[in-house]
């Protein structure tokens, strides 16, 4: 019995957790009294990663930023703060250490006055997390020496994830707006959307290609608010753990552990910001068993077993529509974000529905020139074809919004890119062992050829059900491959 060994990376967890953080921050010595909190806004911060027995652990914080219209009637203040949270999810117990990647969503980030020294800082946070260790399989080839023995042979391309790791690399930028552009005099809050726009496995090495996507809200010179978004690309390469060919895959969550963006007096913005590359590898393999095992002509014992493989089955990306109207009377839009949370899912015979919630939130100025912020809410649908095997994973990225003011009314519109994964633990018997017993005693009165109708059959089950083979079906009917439907066939038995 000769066995091949196939490694894969298995998962043993795919699943999302929410948090809701709060923190009170007090205005430092120097800054005037809240009069109204104008909005609020929030970066997530990965600190780094643990995996112990039972369980995995993220940990990290929300940088928040508050925007508030001070007591005395003075230019908006904004103030900053920094809100610790730790995440864990529950494995199976006493397996090895493995690969986890994590990625984030901030789901919402409000700021509320308790006295006109502090503020109450509430937000809440998603949290994919996708825990694989890394396992051998372990195919068994039955060899049989007798001729009489037909074996059903068959052979599966299956994209299975092979290793997991992560590239950690620091964007450090001098940026400066454009000459036409309304200079910056103080700098409110920034946060970082990494994006992948390429990722190509070459031999032993993951060379991927990016944007860090860097948005910014600014006060300028002249005492108005406006944003501005620095796409800041980069370009890296992770050394990966063996050689692959052309057919392996990489697969990157990008997660901001570390970032600092400041003003300096010249006016350009200083950002250090650190990413970690987390990514999977998925390599097409062909994978070959022995199914099943006959003999026309002698009884046999066949042991089988269910061959399992983690498999990936589908992955693309597709984008939703989100669009909202706001009951506001506003004259121009200072700045816009769509926040994006995880879909519900509800399975039925059709497939899979999702439903997305996210979020607009926009700083505008209102017909009267006073600054304002405002929210809507939206819940977005699609419908996705999949089996009962298939585990869907859709992960929404935060779109392009754009608002367009009108009287009376501002609508608010976002293309939101979806990456859609479908995985699933493919199952293929596998004979494990054959038993050769004794020759059967022919039957004088059989008949050499009997007919017989195709039907819902395979061609194997139709040889091993009549005692005939295969080859022998296909040579007497002209056969190339499987039999029509309903095609009426003859059956040589002997």
């Amino acid at each position: 019995m000769e066995t091949v060994t196939v490694s894969c990376l298995d998962a043993v967890l795919q699943e999302v957790r929410t948090a809701e953080l709060t923190q009170q921050i007090k205005l430092p010595d120097g800054m005037p009294d809240i009069g109204r909190i104008l909005a609020s806004w929030g970066q997530v911060i990965l600190r780094g990663k643990e995996w112990d027995d039972g369980e995995v652990t993220a940990s990290g914080g929300m940088l928040v930023w508050v925007l508030y219209a001070p007591e005395n009637g003075e230019k908006a203040c904004c103030i900053d703060g920094w809100i610790p949270f730790q995440m864990k999810w529950d494995l199976p117990e006493g397996g090895p250490d493995g690969n986890l990647r994590v990625r984030f969503l901030t789901r919402f980030v409000d700021g509320r006055s308790v006295s006109p020294r502090k503020i109450m800082v509430r937000c809440g946070v998603s949290a994919m997390a996708e825990a694989g260790v890394p396992v051998q399989r372990e195919i068994s080839m039955p060899e049989v020496s007798a001729e009489d023995v037909e074996l059903l042979r068959s052979t599966y391309p299956l994209r299975i994830p092979v290793e997991g790791g992560e590239k950690s690399f620091l964007v450090d930028e001098e940026l400066s707006l454009p000459e036409s552009a309304p200079q910056p005099e103080k700098l409110i809050y920034s946060r970082m959307e990494p994006r992948i726009t390429d990722c190509r496995v070459l031999a032993d090495k993951l060379a991927f290609r990016g944007n860090g996507n860097l948005h910014v809200l600014y006060c300028s010179e002249e005492g108005q608010f406006h944003s501005w978004d620095f796409p800041l690309p980069f370009s890296q390469v992770a050394e990966l753990e063996q050689e692959y060919g052309s057919e392996a895959a990489g697969d990157i969550v990008p997660a901001i552990t570390n970032m600092e963006a400041e003003l300096d007096d010249e006016g350009h913005i200083r950002l250090k910001a650190g990413i970690a590359a987390q990514y999977r590898i998925t390599d097409r393999q062909m994978i070959s068993t022995v199914e099943d095992a006959y003999s026309p002509g002698r009884e046999l014992s066949v042991h089988t077993e269910m061959l399992e493989l983690p498999v990936v089955l589908e992955s693309r990306r597709e984008n939703l529509y989100g669009e909202q109207n706001l009951p506001v009377d506003a004259n121009i839009a200072a700045d816009i974000a769509f926040l994006p949370d995880y879909p519900r899912q509800r399975r039925n015979e059709q497939g899979v529905e999702m439903e997305y919630p996210g979020t607009f939130q926009v700083l505008f100025y209102g017909a009267d020139g006073m600054l304002q912020s405002a929210n809507a809410r939206w819940e977005g649908r699609q419908k996705l074809n999949a089996d009962g095997q298939a585990q869907l994973m859709a992960v929404p990225l935060p779109g392009e919004p754009q608002v367009l003011a009108g009287s009376g009314q501002m609508q608010v519109r976002a293309e939101i890119p979806v990456e859609i994964t479908a995985t699933a633990r493919q199952q293929i018997p596998m004979v494990t062992g054959v038993e050769l017993g004794e020759k059967k005693k022919p039957d004088p009165d059989r008949p050499a050829l009997i007919l017989r109708r195709a039907g819902e059959h395979s061609l194997w089950e139709l040889a091993k059900g009549t005692g005939s083979r295969m080859e022998d079906i296909r040579r007497v009917n002209n056969l190339q491959g499987e039999p029509a439907p309903n095609q009426m066939l003859l059956i040589p038995v002997r």
